[in-house]
Parts: structure tokens; C-alpha cells; sequence
């Protein structure tokens, strides 16, 4: 983790021009191709949601403004996130939400994952979360295939953890595409992120084997 030095930071004045506002986060939402990922994925019998938490997470990794968060009066960037996902607790329409620790490797990560998520009883647990800003959070809703999405958050200014969503897939032409939904802290994240972490993204997706 590298505390910034805000003498030295390029984005010392956007960052200040954006903490003052009384609600500093944007949500953008796209459609993401799929096609590659899930043919390859249902080959290797790998369970689609958690290996999409896994690449989604995995992108936002390689883009470090989504790794900035605040802390006070300070800005620390983190080495890596990791994500913490809300799951569907079997027998109910209740979900839960599940923190993991992100590995090297996809097979790896979705076996955490899954065995996690099976084994968690308890739907939320404030122990895995608390005094952490080091992920991102992510939700899927699969039953709808939205063109616009919003979070629940505390009204709480210096909250910049990314929340990361997607909805039901559907196939267009020969493409199977995704509802996908960024919302970040615009002290750190423009536009420009946004686009360079859908293209890191995608370009995983599609390179998947």
C-alpha cells in the first residue's frame, strides 16, 4: 500500500475538486460481449458467476485509479482489491454477501469462491468487511437485462470503493451480451478510467482460453 503525496500527485486538484461535493459518485452502465468467455467457460466447467467476479475484479486491478481510496485526510493507493459479492443462500430468496480473497489463477479463485459461498451460513459477515477498503463490492442481478442501475450507499463522501454489476445476458445476432454497471468516486475515476478498465476487461473476455 503507498500512502500519496498530494505535493507530488497529478491528480492533487481533481481529487480536491471532487471530495467537495455532497455526492462525488457516477455510475456508468454498457453492454459487454460474452460470447468467447462463456463458450470457454461452460468447456471447463467453470461456474459463470464467480468466474465473472473473478475477471471483472482481475480488470479493476489493472487499473489503478480504482485502486485510490481515502482515508481521512489522507489517500492511500492498495496493491490489489479483492471482491466482496453478494451470493443467493440456498432455499431462500434472501441473499448473502461473501468476501474472497483474489488468487493468481481463475481455477483457483472460483473454487475459493464457490467452497466459501456454499459453507457461509451467516448472511452477512461484519468481520471480513469491517475496517477494509481494499475491495470492490459487486452484486448481480441475472433476472433482468437492465440498461441503467443504481447502489444502495451510506451517504458517506469519502466511500470510494467501486461497485461493479451485472445483470441477465441475452444474445444479439451471433453475440451473447452482458449488462454490465461501473459506479466509482470521481476524485479518482473518470471517465477515461472507466473506458480503459471496460477495454482491459473485454479484452480478457474475449482472449479467455
Amino acid at each position: 500500500m503507498e500512502i500519496i503525496n498530494f505535493d507530488t500527485w497529478e491528480r492533487t486538484t481533481h481529487y480536491k475538486f471532487f471530495k467537495r461535493m455532497d455526492y462525488p459518485h457516477y455510475n456508468i452502465c454498457m453492454n459487454i460481449d460474452i460470447t468467447n468467455f462463456v463458450a470457454k467457460i461452460e468447456e471447463n466447467k467453470i461456474p459463470f458467476y464467480y468466474a465473472m467476479i473473478y475477471a471483472a475484479t482481475y480488470a479493476l486491478n489493472q487499473v489503478k485509479e480504482f485502486r485510490y481510496r481515502i482515508r481521512g485526510e489522507q489517500v492511500v493507493m492498495h496493491n490489489i482489491i479483492h471482491p466482496s459479492f453478494s451470493d443467493m443462500s440456498n432455499g431462500t430468496d434472501l441473499f448473502k454477501m461473501v468476501t474472497v480473497y483474489m488468487e493468481k489463477s481463475i481455477i483457483d479463485f472460483t473454487k475459493k469462491a464457490e467452497e466459501k459461498s456454499k459453507n457461509q451460513t451467516d448472511y452477512f459477515i461484519i468481520e471480513d468487511v469491517e475496517g477494509r477498503d481494499d475491495l470492490t463490492y459487486i452484486t448481480c442481478v441475472p433476472w433482468v437485462s437492465f440498461t441503467q442501475l443504481s447502489h444502495t450507499i451510506s451517504f458517506d463522501k469519502d466511500d470510494s470503493i467501486p461497485r461493479l454489476a451485472w445483470g441477465r445476458y441475452f444474445k444479439e445476432g451471433e453475440k451473447i451480451l452482458l449488462p454490465f454497471s461501473v459506479q466509482a468516486h470521481h476524485s479518482f475515476v473518470d471517465g477515461i478510467h472507466i473506458g480503459k478498465y471496460i477495454d482491459c476487461l473485454q479484452k480478457y473476455l474475449n482472449e479467455y482460453s
